[in-house]
């Protein structure tokens, strides 16, 4: 019997024995406080030697107040960019009403120029018809063309003479106009043109009238005739 136990023992199928050393807990603790030190260690190493690596400055207060600083310097930059883009606005707003304003100028410096040219003609017009010493209705300052075949334009001034308090005329105005139709003389019965009158001084009267078909015009007669059908002044002008 204890044969077979101490085969049996001996044997593959006998029981396995485990090994192992007992150590204190207050060891266990030392030893766990060390690894865990040991890797705190190593990770600020590591993290410091990034900062390194990156440029950073191992101060923290230092970058702060670097950070600070170029906050406060693109503060200061975005209001300068503020105001001049400001200040362009304004100029531009400037320029704009400048040029609406030269613009206008120059419409009312071309108005007033043929305003001039105007006036010009028409004194000059009124120095050619100044009458001479007297009294009573006169026309005077007949000028007749024709710009375009078929068309005769005309112009005339009526004046009365007789001071300031004079009455007023009243009346019309007539034009006549013949010549040669058709190879055989030809004369206006009925004026082409009439206009009615009402003034105390004078009167400047000017039209066109559209002539008759193979009609040329070799006189024109302007009259001018009271409410009653009188006349009481005329010209009579060849072309």
């Amino acid at each position: 019997m204890r044969w077979r136990l101490i085969r049996r023992r001996l044997s593959i199928s006998s029981p396995r024995m485990a090994v192992r050393s007992h150590l204190p807990w207050p060891l266990r603790w030392a030893v766990a406080a060390l690894m865990l030190g040991f890797s705190a260690a190593l990770a600020l190493w590591a993290f410091e030697f990034g900062r390194n690596i990156a440029g950073l400055s191992q101060d923290g207060r230092q970058s702060g107040e670097i950070l600070t600083q170029l906050r406060q310097q693109l503060d200061g930059a975005r209001h300068e960019r503020d105001a001049a883009q400001a200040i362009a606005n304004s100029a531009d707003s400037l320029l704009k009403a400048e040029r609406v304003t030269q613009q206008r100028l120059a419409e009312q410096v071309k108005s007033l120029e043929t305003e001039n040219l105007a006036l010009k003609d028409d004194l000059g017009f009124f120095e050619r018809l100044l009458p001479a010493s007297g009294s009573g209705l006169s026309v005077r300052g007949l000028q007749v063309e024709t710009p375009v075949p078929g068309q005769l334009r005309f112009q005339l001034l009526i004046m009365q003479q007789g001071g300031r308090n004079q009455p007023e005329f009243k009346g019309r105005v007539e034009l006549l106009l013949s010549g040669v139709r058709d190879g055989r003389p030809w004369a206006d019965t009925v004026p082409p043109f009439t206009q009615a009158l009402a003034f105390k001084q004078y009167r400047r009267v000017e039209g066109q009238v559209t002539l008759p078909a193979g009609s040329v015009v070799k006189q024109v007669q302007v009259r001018v005739l009271d409410e009653a059908g009188q006349v009481r002044a005329g010209q009579v002008q060849p072309m």
